[in-house]
């Protein structure tokens, strides 16, 4: 398959982790005979230093004229902390979602075996849970009318749903669901907000054209204690844009990391592929970044277009990194010298080299990949 990827690293760690998800595709292409070609371009923070401008043009185009777009990070420490910055990086990924109609965001979470101690959380309440996320990604509170008073005293949001965004995110998520464990969990506010009621009463309509799958309803507020209280009861997590955010991040404690968690946005022409993290600017340069959530983003967007063996390839490598503690410090500080860069060494590796399973660690450290 050929394959046009825009690569938009972005700020912070982006790059760095992202350059991992590249160097692994990379190697998909060479083990499965594949054609991927990248184009890099800037976005967020970097692209405001550029060019003034958090999405210039030619990146957007660039996204248009793509297959799939890989994301890294975006966010500086001189926007977050000056409220009163006009142009802030955010507002590029915001408009490129619109822009490209990125209106589902799909984010699986995974409790790994050998990472179960890792986790906060107990390991007899985590063993097993395995969730996927579909959060409405171009609607909401997010993308509704702003407003602040004149004197600088009042603001407002404004949250805003329509039936159709609703409906086309729904049939999405009780269409995994079919090919999960047939449960679908949509989180709301209903008892309180009118777009919530909005949201129960259509996802009721679409429900009625999945007779296998199970619909339940939480409150968001019960939803995220029952994160962490019994993950394991959810299958598909059905939400809108602002719960979404919260549950989605508050369930990456599960595995132990956020660096762990991969995301796929996908719209009706477009998808985009990312980890959850953000820019993590105090890591910048350090080598300590975990690339596995960019690098499960590249398998997702594999995925997206039916190279599941492909995919499977590089989940397979990623559990073998874990198993051998082939880790960043937020995973494994009992081997603090594995930076970024060597995991993705490792996961290449072991694509180019399926029949080997085990490494020197040494030479790991060495940055080598002696096999015994």
């Amino acid at each position: 398959m050929k394959l046009n990827i825009a690569v938009l690293p972005g700020d912070g760690i982006g790059p760095e982790v992202t350059n991992q998800a590249v160097k692994v595709l990379k190697a998909i292409a060479s083990e499965f005979d594949h054609n991927f070609t990248f184009k890099n371009a800037d976005v967020g923070a970097i692209a405001i230093d550029k060019h003034n401008n958090p999405l210039p043009d030619e990146t957007l185009d660039l996204c248009k004229s793509s297959d799939a777009i890989l994301f890294g990070s975006i966010g500086h420490p001189k926007y977050d902390n000056d409220p009163s910055a006009k142009v802030r990086p955010e507002q590029g990924l915001l408009k490129l979602r619109k822009e490209l109609g990125l209106f589902a965001n799909i984010r699986p979470v995974k409790a790994y075996d050998t990472l179960l101690n890792k986790s906060p959380l107990k390991r007899d309440i985590i063993k097993g849970t395995d969730i996927s996320i579909y959060r409405e990604l171009t609607g909401g509170i997010y993308f509704g009318k702003k407003q602040l008073s004149d004197d600088g005293n009042v603001a407002s949001d404004l949250c805003e749903y329509s039936r159709y965004e609703i409906e086309r995110i729904a049939h999405l998520a009780f269409e995994a669901a079919q090919n999960r464990n047939n449960k679908v969990t949509l989180v709301d506010k209903a008892n309180v907000l009118e777009s919530s009621r909005l949201w129960r009463k259509v996802v009721k309509d679409v429900a009625k054209n999945y007779k296998d799958v199970t619909l339940d309803f939480l409150f968001v507020d019960n939803a995220a204690m029952q994160m962490i209280l019994n993950p394991k009861q959810f299958d598909v997590i059905l939400t809108e844009n602002m719960f979404g955010d919260i549950i989605s991040d508050e369930a990456s404690v599960i595995g132990g990391s956020i660096g762990l968690l991969a995301s796929a946005s996908i719209g009706e022409k477009y998808a985009l592929f990312e980890p959850i993290h953000g820019s993590f600017p105090q890591a910048t340069g350090k080598g300590i970044a975990n690339p596995i959530a960019s690098i499960l983003s590249a398998a997702m967007l594999l995925e997206h277009f039916d190279l599941f063996n492909e995919a499977q390839f590089i989940k397979i490598a990623v559990e073998k990194s874990l198993k051998l503690h082939i880790s960043t410090p937020d995973i494994n500080s009992k081997y603090d010298t594995i930076t970024t860069s060597k995991v993705g060494d490792f996961i290449e590796d072991f694509i180019n080299n399926p029949e080997d399973s085990n490494m020197n660690f040494t030479n790991i450290h060495l940055g080598q990949s002696t096999i015994i």
